[in-house]
């Protein structure tokens, strides 16, 4: 998991500097098409990844999203009219058949589909129209690192490309891009995230929470607590733990709050206050958190692109935590590379 980690900054160059025009080519026929609506299906960390796509899509393009649930597919046979629609599916291995029965159903009702895997000869890539290859190449650990980010950035890649109509990437947005790299070393670099996990060796349970940009990223970190440690790890926006589960909140209860500088990291600052309040133990991770007791600082970045760096400490965190409580992170218990889900 460790050399996972630290491989995504060169994940990150890569993309940018080998896949670019592989992945513009897809961005150009998806501009082309101009679909009405776009539908992301996924199954676990690729869901968080499609789920950062779907605020980036309408956000940035304007146009309806959603995240469809597989099941209403495969378990209970609905065969919806996606005719206008783009649908993508997004899945490290490309091997989950429910994923895959969505494309082609998708596929058959006369919609655009897109495939975004780490594995170009996946049934989901050849059960696709169009493919995006992430390459992060072989991850050795089961709980997903380079992967996920690898995924982030092929996604804001295809759909900035959208966005300046001919599917190339813009040359600032290029430029930017061109910059993370470098601050996911100097991130990886930063011990603040491992020197907090003594602090967890003994939870039962963690929240996590942010909102719009950062919400994926909170609910991929508890993910990567559940899978390395085995605590109980609950994920909210910001605005839903205000709505009820901010009442569990106390000292007794840690909480992970991402907070980024753009609107959506402002909006948390009512939520930083009502924890307070609550005199719950809240470490925050971004850039300049005022009235932040504890905080894993992360770069000041677009907030577009904080997911990609922001969830590199919260990864680092896990692996730590699970080793400090004599956990294995390369093979949590009960789980397997590729879930096959149906």
């Amino acid at each position: 998991m460790a050399a996972d980690i630290d491989e995504q900054p060169a994940v990150f160059a890569d993309l940018l500097d080998n896949h670019a025009k592989a992945i513009a080519d897809v961005a150009g026929a998806i501009a082309r098409k101009k679909p009405k609506f776009v539908v992301y299906t996924a199954r676990g960390t690729s869901d968080h990844a499609a789920l950062y796509a779907a605020y980036l899509t309408e956000i940035r393009l304007g146009i309806p999203t959603g995240l469809a649930s597989p099941s209403a597919i495969t378990v209970y046979g609905a065969r919806p009219d996606l005719s206008e629609a783009l649908v993508v599916g997004v899945s490290q291995s490309g091997g989950s058949p429910d994923i895959g029965e969505v494309l082609r159903v998708a596929r058959e009702s006369g919609a655009q589909t897109l495939a975004v895997t780490n594995n170009p000869g996946s049934p989901l890539a050849n059960a696709a129209e169009l493919h995006i290859d992430v390459s992060a190449g072989h991850e050795r650990a089961v709980a997903a690192t380079k992967t996920y980010t690898a995924e982030l950035m092929a996604l804001l890649m295809l759909i900035e490309g959208i966005r300046g109509g001919d599917g190339t990437l813009p040359a600032d947005e290029h430029a930017e891009l061109a910059k993370l790299p470098e601050l996911a070393r100097a991130l990886l670099a930063d011990d603040t995230a491992v020197e907090l996990a003594p602090r967890y060796r003994f939870a039962e349970r963690l929240v996590t929470t942010g909102r719009g940009y950062a919400y994926p990223t909170a609910r991929e970190a508890a993910l990567k607590l559940m899978e390395t440690s085995y605590l109980s790890g609950l994920a909210f926006s910001g605005a839903d733990l205000l709505h009820g589960p901010l009442a569990m909140a106390d000292p007794d209860v840690p909480v992970l709050a991402i907070v980024g500088s753009g609107p959506g990291g402002a909006t948390m600052r009512e939520v930083l206050g009502r924890l307070g309040e609550r005199r719950a133990d809240v470490v925050a991770i971004g850039s300049d958190v005022p009235g932040a007791a504890l905080r894993i600082p992360t770069p000041d970045v677009d907030e577009r692109y904080s997911p990609l760096l922001d969830i590199l400490p919260l990864q680092r965190l896990a692996l730590a935590l699970s080793l400090t409580r004599g956990e294995n992170p390369d093979a949590p218990r009960s789980l397997k590379k590729v879930t096959e889900t149906l």
